[in-house]
């Protein structure tokens, strides 16, 4: 049993462990912080952009960042805690996300990966997102995807 909800200022800490968790392994491959481990959760929950999957006993097993961008909601970040990894977290929240796209009447979701993180390249197009742009951005050679509607 898995509740995607709105995430409140109670959740920061267990979302940035989270960010840590799920990303650290990439820090090698990049050879720094990938850009999730640094964002401002504090000023996104704030805003209203951060959705987490909460577990039956009410643990942290993920969390989605996304808002409204011209025609699309753009997908800024999906985590899985390590210990919920293969249990369908990521999917249903990026499944939330896509909702949440539709709702809004916007013409897709669109996101990006770092191109290092070799594995996401394959997993988007499984779940209907087509590869639609390579760029540099702040550093990190990004991936873009998108879902149209």
């Amino acid at each position: 049993m898995m509740d995607i909800r709105l995430a409140h200022s109670g959740d920061e800490a267990a979302i940035r462990a989270c960010a840590q968790a799920a990303y650290v392994r990439y820090v090698p491959l990049i050879g720094r912080e990938p850009a999730p481990m640094l964002a401002d959760y504090g000023a996104q929950i704030a805003g209203g952009l951060v959705h987490v999957a909460v577990d039956g006993q009410g643990a942290l097993a993920g969390f989605i960042v996304y808002y409204p961008e011209g025609r699309h909601m753009l997908l800024e970040n999906v985590a899985v805690a390590p210990n919920a990894a293969g249990r369908g977290v990521g999917k249903a929240l990026i499944a939330h996300c896509e909702r949440a796209a539709r709702q809004a009447g916007l013409g897709g979701v669109m996101l990006y990966t770092n191109a290092k993180m070799v594995e996401n390249l394959s997993i988007y197009p499984r779940l209907g997102y087509q590869e639609v742009d390579r760029r540099t951005e702040d550093g990190f050679d990004r991936v873009y995807f998108l879902k149209p509607f």
